[in-house]
């Protein structure tokens, strides 16, 4: 074995372990980590702490997958489960070469990221992901390492060809958190998907003891593109690392972080779905944990049935967007609702409707949202609670089931009132009563048919 072999295989000695019991340490890149470490950096924790106040986000997922309207990167993955829709009038391997040949006909020529920034800031949102990379490898951005990008391609010649340059600074200027969303896994590199062999699963498709070369050039082709993604793009508040099945450990992901946290202090770091001192907030995807929980987490939940953007897309209604938001809220998480751009670089007009709707009810009823904490009572019924930080101001939101009217009276167990119950959206005093444990408040004629805040005081 060389000198060079050597330290590669010293550098992979722990992936070969990891990788081979991903699932027995309780990590599901669908679910949420089973167990949860709090970071020891204390810009990091405070960081964190502000992260919590601003409760919905929005991510992007936005790459050559839009031009046809399928699902993300994952058609290409020779995995047989239902979930991965795949052409069937072409051999697998011909069907690799069609899906990266779109790279010569995405020309999203109507992007325009202040409207999208201007969008989801009306629809209520205070922080953005934007998906620089996903597992198809295919760059959103003008990297150094890879000819494999929009800046490289049928887009090269506009002026926004740095796409995420553009979408960073647009969400900056309205003053939201800006997050960069990479995939460690890339399905079109040659370190990672070898053109030796064929490509069986998700996974490296070679032997890691066999080639510790190969793996050790994409770990520091990886490396290179995270330095320059916390490097050249101005100022980032979230680092979003998707693809479990490769870990921050298989590339040195605490270097990078070093570097970046420099840039970057307090820099919340998330290698989703990897239990560790680098999965800075919990990320379960298209669910709600069943109990309220108080580490840091976040449910991704896409808007429609697909991350990315799909022809005819059947979009959720915006009450039960809402009504996600409150419960999860409730459980002292924030919302990361999943939008995806069309191929021409426009949000659909379904989309700007509901998040409107949205925005119109967090424009009132913020407060009951925003900055909250947990209440230790935290749910009865459709009743959800969220508290001030001091504890002393409880927030009662009635999330009002979709095709259901507002009824004459709201009814919950625990947090007994002290003193006046007010509706948030006007201030007016509601009638109320609490006996043996239960409170009922009466509701006035009139209000809209929409989720209801009522405020007060327990302390």
């Amino acid at each position: 074995m060389t000198v060079f072999k050597r330290l590669a295989f010293v550098a992979l000695s722990g992936i070969l372990a990891l990788n081979a019991s991903a699932q027995e340490v309780g990590t599901d890149v669908h679910g949420r980590s089973s167990t949860y470490e709090w970071p020891t950096d204390a810009k990091v924790l405070e960081k964190l702490d502000q992260w919590r106040d601003l409760k919905f986000g929005v991510i992007f997922h936005w790459g050559l997958y839009s031009v046809p309207g399928i699902v993300e990167s994952w058609s290409i993955c020779s995995e047989d489960v239902d979930w991965i829709g795949r052409r069937w009038d072409m051999p697998y391997d011909e069907y690799k070469k069609w899906y990266w040949g779109l790279k010569d006909e995405f020309n999203p020529t109507e992007f325009d990221p202040g409207k999208w920034a201007e969008i989801m800031q009306d629809g209520g949102m205070k922080y953005m992901v934007f998906t620089t990379k996903h597992h198809d490898g295919f760059c959103m951005y003008d990297s150094k390492y890879t000819d494999f990008s929009i800046a490289n391609h049928a887009f090269k010649n506009h002026p926004k060809r740095d796409v995420a340059r553009w979408v960073f600074d647009a969400f900056r200027q309205k003053g939201m958190w800006v997050g960069c969303y990479f995939s460690k896994p890339d399905w079109h590199s040659e370190w990672f998907w070898h053109p030796h062999y064929a490509t069986p699963n998700r996974k490296p498709n070679y032997n890691l003891e066999r080639h510790p070369e190969w793996w050790l050039s994409f770990k520091e082709f990886t490396k290179k593109q995270l330095a320059e993604l916390t490097t050249d793009y101005g100022s980032l508040d979230i680092l979003w690392l998707d693809g479990g099945w490769v870990k921050g450990d298989d590339v040195d992901l605490d270097d990078v972080l070093r570097g970046a946290r420099q840039r970057h202090p307090g820099l919340i770091c998330v290698d989703r779905a990897v239990p560790g001192k680098n999965e800075n907030y919990q990320t379960p995807e298209r669910g709600i944990p069943d109990v309220q929980l108080d580490n840091p987490w976040e449910s991704c939940i896409t808007l429609s049935n697909d991350w990315g953007w799909v022809p005819n897309a059947p979009y959720k209604p915006a009450q039960k967007v809402l009504n996600t938001l409150i419960e999860v809220t409730a459980k002292g998480g924030a919302l990361l609702l999943g939008v995806g751009p069309t191929a021409q670089g426009t949000i659909e007009e379904p989309v700007v409707e509901r998040l409107q709707t949205i925005g119109n009810w967090l424009k009132v009823n913020g407060k009951a949202i925003y900055g909250t904490r947990n209440a230790k009572v935290y749910h009865d019924g459709n009743v959800w609670f969220t508290a001030d930080k001091d504890g002393k101001t409880l927030y009662a939101i009635y999330a009002l089931p979709e095709g259901e009217s507002l009824p004459a009276e709201i009814q919950w167990k625990g947090n007994a009132p002290k003193g006046k119950v007010r509706l948030l959206c006007n201030g007016k005093s509601l009638k109320t009563k609490t006996k043996k444990g239960v409170t009922t408040v009466k509701l006035p004629n009139g209000l809209p048919q929409e989720a209801l805040v009522l405020e007060f005081q327990v302390k």
